[in-house]
């Protein structure tokens, strides 16, 4: 996981997904350590190494982008 500084380029959010904690700041997430996403109400990502995060966006759109991000990797695209 890498933290977003300011005035960072983003090629890594290119090839990882984008979320925003409570605080605000911005993260960039490997989308394949996500074990699991809830909604506990807030939207709570758990990684495959029993970290856990809270994020600002609801869990319908962290699971789009992660499925982006796999099509991406894949190289598959939606017809």
């Amino acid at each position: 996981m890498y933290r977003l500084e300011t005035g960072a380029t983003q090629p890594a959010a290119q090839t990882m997904i984008t979320v925003t904690r409570l605080d605000e700041r911005v993260l960039v997430v490997n989308a394949e350590m996500i074990k699991m996403i809830e909604a506990r109400p807030d939207t709570t990502l758990t990684l495959i190494n029993g970290d856990t995060l809270i994020v600002r966006e609801p869990v319908e759109e962290v699971v789009r982008r992660a499925i982006d991000y796999a099509r991406q990797i894949r190289g598959f695209s939606v017809i």
